[in-house]
C-alpha cells in the first residue's frame, strides 16, 4: 500500500486539508448560485457571463483560535437603551438592522456582500459542470480519427511566438553558473591572496630582495584577477543554446462521434409562451453541447402535420404554425437518422411538445418511437411544456419510457426549464 504524505511548508495557522474543504465548499455553493441565476433568468441573458453575490459569512474560511484564561468568563457589560430585561439578542449582529445604505448614519450595523462577475466560459462550465449525454461510447474506427496537438516538453528551435521565457531564463542561468561557478572561485582566492601581501608587514629598505618579491607577487596576482575578470564579462548574459520553445505534436485520438436530432412542436396549439419555454430548453441544450462536445453535430427539425429539416436560425426564431401531427416530425426523424451509421455515430433525440395530439396520432407515435426509432437511437429524452403532464402524447410516451432509451421531463413554465433540463441530462451508466 502506498501513502502519500504532503510535506509542503504550510505556513503559520495553514491547514491544506482544511483548505480543500473550504475549496469544495465554495465549489458548491457557487453551483447553486449559477443554477439560482439560470432559474430566475434567461438563458440567453446568461451566455455573455453573470454576475454573482456572495455574502463574507458564505466565503469565511473556518479556523481554530485559542480562548483567553480558563475557560470561564465573568463579563460586566455597559447598558443600552434598546433592549430590556427579558427580551432576546439577535444572534448575528446585522440581525434587525437597518441594512446597508438604506438606514441613518450611525444606526444600525449591516456587512456588505461581495460581488464578482463570471465570464461567459466560467458561467457555461459551472453550469454544465456535472451534466453529460446519457450512454455515449467513444467510437474507435479508424475513419473517425481526429488529430489534436498537445503539448510536448521543450525544443531548441522554433518561432518567437513559442518562446518559453521563464523556461530560457532558467537555462541561461544554469549556463552562467556552470561557466562562472570555477572563475569566481579563483576570483575569490586571488582576493584572498592579495589582501594577505598588502596587510603583511613591510619590507625593511635595506632587504630590495624581499621588496621586490612581494612587489611582483602584487603585479602578479593583479593580472590574474584582471584576466579572471575579463573572462567572467566575456561570458553572455543569454545564448543562442539557452532559447527553449514550446514543443507541440500532433496526436491522433478516437473520435466521440454524437449527433443530437432536435425535435420541436410548432404547431398553434403551441403559443408563444409555450414556443418561447420549448426554445429555451433546446437553446440550453446547444450551449451544453457546444460546451461540453468538441465534436457534436447538430439537426434541427420542426414540425406542425407536416416536418421539415430546418437551419438554426429558423428553428429558434421561426414564426411558422399550423396542424399538430407528432407522428410526422417522428418520420423525419427516422429520414435524418438513416443518414448516420449507427455503428459509428451516438444518435440521440431530443423532442418539445405540448402533447396535444389527435386521435390515435399519440399512441402510434409511441409505437413508431419504441418500435422503428429505438434500435437506431441510442437515447431519447422528451420535454413537454405547459400542462403536458396528463396530455395524450404523454401518456403514451410513459408506456414506453424505461429510463434505459426513453426519459421524460416536465417544464410549465420558463422557470422550470433548467431543473427539467438538469433531471434529464445527470450521468447515467454507459451500456
Amino acid at each position: 500500500m502506498t501513502t502519500l504524505i504532503d510535506a509542503r511548508n504550510r505556513g503559520r495557522d495553514k491547514s491544506a486539508d482544511n483548505r480543500a474543504r473550504f475549496l469544495r465548499r465554495f465549489r458548491g455553493l457557487l453551483r447553486t448560485k449559477v443554477a439560482d441565476l439560470a432559474r430566475q433568468r434567461s438563458i440567453r441573458d446568461g451566455v455573455e457571463g453573470a454576475e454573482v453575490e456572495l455574502s463574507p459569512h458564505d466565503i469565511s474560511e473556518p479556523r481554530f483560535t485559542h480562548k483567553s484564561g480558563s475557560g470561564h468568563d465573568a463579563r460586566v457589560l455597559p447598558g443600552n437603551d434598546r433592549f430590556t430585561r427579558g427580551q432576546t439578542i439577535p444572534r448575528h449582529p446585522h440581525e434587525g438592522a437597518e441594512g446597508s445604505g438604506t438606514g441613518a448614519p450611525g444606526e444600525g450595523q449591516a456587512e456588505d456582500a461581495f460581488r464578482f462577475v463570471l465570464s461567459r466560459d466560467e458561467y457555461l462550465s459551472i453550469l454544465f459542470d456535472d451534466l453529460e449525454l446519457p450512454k455515449l461510447l467513444r467510437m474507435q474506427r479508424a475513419d473517425i480519427t481526429e488529430t489534436r496537438i498537445r503539448r510536448a516538453g521543450y525544443t531548441r528551435q522554433g518561432v518567437p511566438g513559442t518562446l518559453a521565457v521563464s523556461r530560457t531564463m532558467k537555462t541561461s542561468l544554469s549556463r552562467r553558473i556552470a561557466l562562472t561557478g570555477a572563475l569566481r572561485q579563483q576570483l575569490a582566492q586571488h582576493h584572498a591572496a592579495l589582501a594577505a601581501l598588502v596587510l603583511a608587514p613591510e619590507a625593511s629598505p635595506d632587504d630590495a630582495a624581499l621588496f621586490e618579491s612581494a612587489r611582483a607577487q602584487v603585479q602578479i596576482l593583479q593580472a590574474l584577477i584582471a584576466d579572471v575578470e575579463s573572462r567572467l564579462q566575456r561570458v553572455p548574459f543569454l545564448d543562442e543554446l539557452d532559447l527553449r520553445f514550446r514543443a507541440a505534436v500532433p496526436v491522433k485520438l478516437p473520435r466521440t462521434a454524437a449527433v443530437m436530432l432536435c425535435l420541436m412542436d410548432v404547431s398553434s396549439s403551441m403559443d408563444e409562451d409555450l414556443k418561447d419555454t420549448a426554445k429555451r430548453f433546446f437553446l440550453l441544450l446547444y450551449l451544453f453541447l457546444e460546451r461540453k462536445y468538441d465534436r457534436i453535430e447538430l439537426v434541427f427539425i420542426r414540425h406542425t402535420d407536416d416536418a421539415e429539416e430546418c437551419t438554426e436560425q429558423d428553428f429558434f426564431h421561426g414564426t411558422k404554425s399550423g396542424g399538430t401531427r407528432v407522428l410526422a416530425g417522428l418520420h423525419k426523424v427516422n429520414e435524418v437518422a438513416k443518414r448516420f451509421d449507427p455503428a459509428q455515430w451516438n444518435i440521440y433525440l431530443a423532442q418539445a411538445s405540448d402533447g396535444d395530439a389527435f386521435g390515435d396520432d399519440g399512441a402510434r407515435s409511441a409505437r413508431y418511437l419504441n418500435e422503428v426509432l429505438r434500435p437506431m437511437l441510442r437515447f431519447a429524452i422528451y420535454l413537454g411544456v405547459g400542462n403536458d403532464e396528463h396530455s395524450t402524447l404523454a401518456r403514451n410516451y410513459r408506456n414506453v419510457a424505461d429510463g434505459d432509451f426513453l426519459t421524460m421531463a416536465h417544464a410549465a413554465n420558463r422557470d422550470q426549464v433548467y431543473p427539467a433540463f438538469r433531471t434529464l441530462f445527470l450521468p447515467r451508466t454507459s451500456t
